[in-house]
């Protein structure tokens, strides 16, 4: 065990040395002192890993020992120990940022549990993380051979996620690649239950099924609207359930959570098919039929995304929702500024949409720019991006401000995405599309059998631009490439975060309701 050195000053250190006695047995190393002088000067000749202040000392008192140690290493973890209970004192030593707090007479064990709480923190959390994964490895490998619902695989993959978000933060490297090992296990069986019952969701108005892209707003969100309470309908294009997990905490601070479910993207897994799913309340192929006015046929990306708030009025009116609403695209900072700014406004509006881009346009910039690449080498890395944008964002101060009024709030996306790596080869000609994670055309060639096919559209809900129109979408963690300059699209492509296709990331989404603290 490691040998740690704690510097402990009591103006009546005497009396405390069966605790210390107590301690040394236990293998740390106390240097006692009685006064604040002393422990500045011993402060300054070594490190040491805690430190003890009595808040009386005669003299400096502990808090102003407490002040200039601070000053010196913000870092070093300071235990507070006082006689007093006075809310005041408490007060300031929280201010001043200490670690703990204990009050006399002292307990030995009190303070061998607030030293390992600071000093093995990291240790004990990761034995106790590395244990409980092992113990629910079994439990999660045993899921994957049954035959599990919709309902399941998004308590499988939340679950992953909550063992991934705890390893990552025990550095763990062992750990970490045998889950990421089951992530592709679970992936891998997730794409059989797709095969399987996809079709029949959108088919078959009798079987239970999920609520899909396109029920979304009648189903979940538009009940919402026979109350009396504004509602903000929050999308952040491309959130992933464990990018919500992230910010979530940073939410909670202002809001309660009063639903945290999940719903499924359509395929194909994009901007879009499924976001114009949602505000259209229909599927693509609907969308065509009824709506060839506003809907852009593949090929036009430019114009795919640019009638969703006329998709929104539409299936208000078709819903009978006759209501003042408003929706705001957000692409750059100064139009999130704006939208704070007029914040005030929209509480006249029964009905708020806004659809945030950044985590969309942070997960293309990783492709294109190499410095992005360099900030976000992985998963943990494009996590940790999203919560930094969060927090400094437009919309977490806009989020901070409609949370002291009495609203409801919706927080959602409309696909997620994945972390592709492997390359898998396909043949089309030039009127096929760009997308990595699926492809629609007249002339598709390819081999073996890591790919969904949709060879008849129909049955998936998608339109057909020719007669022999075919869908195909990558599955897993591959990524299209033609033949042409294979290596080099391998490499430009390869750890890349790309949406389109069939993945537990990309199809199983954060549905998540709030309701503010303090209204």
């Amino acid at each position: 065990m490691q040998k740690y050195s704690i510097l402990w000053a009591d103006d009546e250190i005497e009396l405390l040395k069966p605790h210390i006695l107590f301690l040394e047995k236990k293998g740390y190393e106390i240097t006692p002192v009685n006064s604040g002088a002393d422990a500045l000067d011993e402060f300054q000749k070594k490190h040491y890993d805690i430190i003890f202040l009595d808040e009386n000392m005669p003299g400096m008192t502990g808090i102003e020992t407490l002040t200039q140690m601070k000053a010196t290493n913000p870092n070093v973890p300071v235990i507070m120990i006082t006689k007093s209970e006075e809310e005041h004192i408490m007060e300031d030593a929280i201010g001043a940022k200490i670690a703990d707090y204990l009050i006399k007479p002292l307990n030995p064990h009190q303070i061998l549990l607030s030293v390992k709480k600071i000093l093995d923190n990291k240790r004990l959390v990761s034995e106790k993380t590395n244990l409980g994964y092992q113990q629910d490895f079994r439990n999660l490998a045993m899921a994957f051979g049954e035959h599990m619902d919709y309902e399941e695989w998004v308590e499988i993959y939340k679950k992953l996620i909550y063992w991934e978000l705890e390893i990552e933060s025990t550095d763990s490297k062992g750990m970490s690649e045998v889950l990421e090992m089951q992530k592709s296990e679970a992936n891998t069986n997730f794409v059989k239950f797709i095969r399987e019952n996809y079709e029949d969701w959108l088919n078959d108005p009798d079987i239970d099924r999920p609520v899909l892209s396109h029920q979304l707003m009648k189903k979940k969100v538009f009940p919402m609207l026979k109350e009396e309470e504004t509602v903000f309908f929050i999308l952040i294009d491309n959130l992933r359930y464990d990018q919500w997990r992230i910010i979530e905490p940073l939410i909670m601070e202002h809001f309660n959570v009063v639903e945290d479910s999940a719903y499924y993207s359509i395929l194909p897994t994009t901007t879009a098919y499924s976001r114009n799913a949602i505000f259209s309340g229909m599927t693509p192929l609907d969308m065509s039929k009824y709506h060839p006015d506003i809907w852009s046929e593949e090929g036009d990306d430019e114009g795919k995304n640019l009638n969703e708030e006329e998709f929104l009025r539409r299936q208000l009116k078709k819903n009978n929702l006759d209501i003042k609403f408003s929706y705001n695209k957000i692409i750059t900072q100064a139009q999130g500024r704006s939208v704070f700014e007029q914040a005030d406004n929209l509480y006249n509006n029964q009905f708020n949409a806004l659809v945030y881009n950044f985590v969309d346009m942070l997960s293309h910039a990783r492709t294109d720019m190499n410095m992005i690449r360099e900030l976000m080498p992985d998963e943990s890395a494009f996590r940790s991006l999203t919560r930094s944008w969060f927090m400094h964002s437009p919309l977490f101060d806009l989020l901070k401000k409609i949370s002291e009024k009495p609203v409801k709030v919706v927080l959602t996306t409309d696909h997620g995405t994945i972390f592709v790596k492997r390359p898998f080869k396909i043949i089309g000609d030039r009127s096929v599309n760009t997308n990595l994670r699926y492809k629609q055309g007249k002339n598709l060639s390819y081999q073996d059998d890591k790919i969904l096919v949709a060879s008849r559209p129909e049955r998936f809900h998608l339109p057909k631009v020719n007669v022999s129109t075919s869908y195909v979408f990558a599955i897993e963690d591959y990524f299209f490439a033609y033949p042409n300059n294979f290596n080099y699209y391998v490499n430009y492509y390869k750890d890349t975060f790309q949406h389109g296709g069939v993945s537990l990331e990309e199809m199983i989404l954060p549905f998540v309701v709030l309701k503010p603290k303090n209204a």
